[in-house]
């Protein structure tokens, strides 16, 4: 079942250069992609803060996004709203526009995760909502997702950028060896900084989502 995801900054009209901010997200967007290449149609720039794109499934759009979130450097985040259901577009003069209940779940998502950061959960980034045509497994799976994102989104954002870029590496296969040398430290220093970070539990996550897009 494919997942529309919408992608928002945090705080994007307080950023002290919006324009660049973008070019980063970009940057980082592509780099994602061109390291592992998940996404059907790969997130690109809709209206204002926005990114639209298109996953073939759950575990794929849950890897893929965190290796987004990972890639990002301090002071820019973003938030994920993802819409599991059928997707579609509607012939305009302008273009095809994409329309559908999934995308209509990903509104829905990236809104929810939205008031949660404000009340019950600041650290949330990500949501997913299955679209109410689907059936009772689907939305069972969007649930236990949930409980896995907001447990994931908090060992994210308490990471520094280093021990992201860290957990990212290793996330792409990269030994601490390498690591370590690629940022100028001692390969212990790597193993202490992704041990105090959370990283381990974060990298057998991400296996078990890589596994489940390759089965």
């Amino acid at each position: 079942m494919p997942v529309a995801v919408i992608v928002d900054m945090v705080g994007s009209r307080r950023l002290p250069d919006r324009p660049d901010a973008q070019r980063v997200l970009d940057a980082a967007i592509a780099d994602v992609e061109a390291a592992l290449p998940l996404a059907s149609q790969p997130l690109r720039p809709t209206v204002g803060d926005e990114q639209q794109g298109v996953y073939p499934a759950l575990e794929a759009a849950l890897a893929g996004l965190l290796l987004l979130q990972l890639a990002l450097p301090d002071g820019l985040e973003c938030r994920f709203g993802l819409g599991i259901g059928s997707i579609g577009t509607i012939a305009s003069v302008s273009g095809d526009i994409p329309d559908g209940p999934g995308w209509w779940a990903a509104r829905e998502a990236i809104e929810a995760v939205h008031a949660k950061q404000q009340r019950a959960a600041p650290s949330a980034r990500t949501w997913v909502v299955a679209s109410s045509g689907e059936d009772a497994g689907v939305h069972r799976s969007a649930t236990l997702a949930n409980a896995y994102l907001l447990t994931r989104d908090q060992l994210v954002g308490a990471m520094t950028e280093r021990e992201r870029r860290l957990v990212y590496g290793r996330c792409l296969g990269a030994t601490q060896k390498e690591l370590a040398k690629a940022q100028g430290i001692t390969q212990p220093a790597v193993s202490q900084a992704l041990a105090g970070a959370g990283a381990h539990a974060i990298l057998e996550g991400f296996a078990l989502l890589r596994a489940e897009v390759t089965a």
